[in-house]
C-alpha cells in the first residue's frame, strides 16, 4: 500500500522535470520556427537552458529547410525516455519499440496543441489589460501565435474592433485535439 504512493510521487515528479525540460526544447523549436526574437530576455533563457544539450545535438543531426531536427528527435528522445520511466513504475510491461515512438509522438503533439492554446489565451487576456507598449512577454507572444492567428484573420476579420481569431484557432485546436492525437495515442497504446 505504501508503494503506491511512492509509485504516485516518482510518476509526478519523472512527469514534471522531463516535462519542463520537454516543454523548454518545444519553445525554442517554436521560437525558431515562427521567428522570434532571439534578442528577447524570455528567449535567452530558454536558449541557455536547452543549449548544454542541443548545441553537441546539432553537430550530429543538422538542421534542414529551417527545420531543427536536433530539437525534434532530442524531443521524441526524451518523451520516449520518459514514458519508459513511467510504464516502469505501473507495472513490469513497457511497450514495443513502435508503440512507444507513436506515443511520444501523441504526446509531443498534445503538447504542442496545449502550447498554442495557451499562448492564444494569455495573448488574449494580456491583451486586455494592456501591459504596455513593449513587453517581452508580450511581443513574444505574439510572434509565436501570428503564424497561426493570421490565417484564422483572413477567414473572420475582426468585426467592430473585435479579434474573433483566437476563437477559431482555439476551434481548431481542440478539433486536432479530438482528430488527430486521440487517434494517434490509440495506435501507440495498440501496438504496444
Amino acid at each position: 500500500m505504501g508503494g503506491q504512493y511512492f509509485s504516485s510521487a516518482g510518476a509526478f515528479l519523472i512527469s514534471t522535470i522531463f516535462g519542463l525540460y520537454i516543454l523548454a526544447v518545444m519553445l525554442r523549436f517554436l521560437f525558431q520556427w515562427a521567428r522570434a526574437d532571439f534578442y528577447n530576455p524570455v528567449s535567452q533563457v530558454i536558449v541557455k537552458v536547452t543549449n548544454p544539450v542541443l548545441r553537441p545535438l546539432r553537430r550530429i543531426i543538422p538542421g534542414w529547410a529551417g527545420v531543427d531536427f536536433a530539437a525534434v528527435a532530442l524531443m521524441v528522445a526524451l518523451k520516449c525516455v520518459e514514458l519508459t520511466l513511467l510504464f516502469s513504475l505501473h507495472g513490469p510491461k513497457i511497450p514495443q519499440v513502435a508503440g512507444l515512438l507513436v506515443l511520444a509522438l501523441a504526446g509531443l503533439l498534445s503538447l504542442l496543441l496545449n502550447v498554442f492554446f495557451f499562448s492564444i489565451l494569455i495573448q488574449v487576456i494580456l491583451s486586455w489589460v494592456n501591459p504596455g507598449h513593449y513587453n517581452p512577454v508580450t511581443q513574444l507572444l505574439y510572434q509565436l501565435n501570428e503564424p497561426i492567428l493570421r490565417p484564422a484573420r483572413r477567414l473572420i476579420p475582426p468585426l467592430g474592433g473585435f479579434d474573433l481569431s483566437p476563437i477559431v484557432a482555439f476551434v481548431a485546436i481542440k478539433l486536432l485535439e479530438f482528430l488527430l492525437v486521440a487517434p494517434i495515442n490509440d495506435l501507440g497504446y495498440q501496438l504496444g
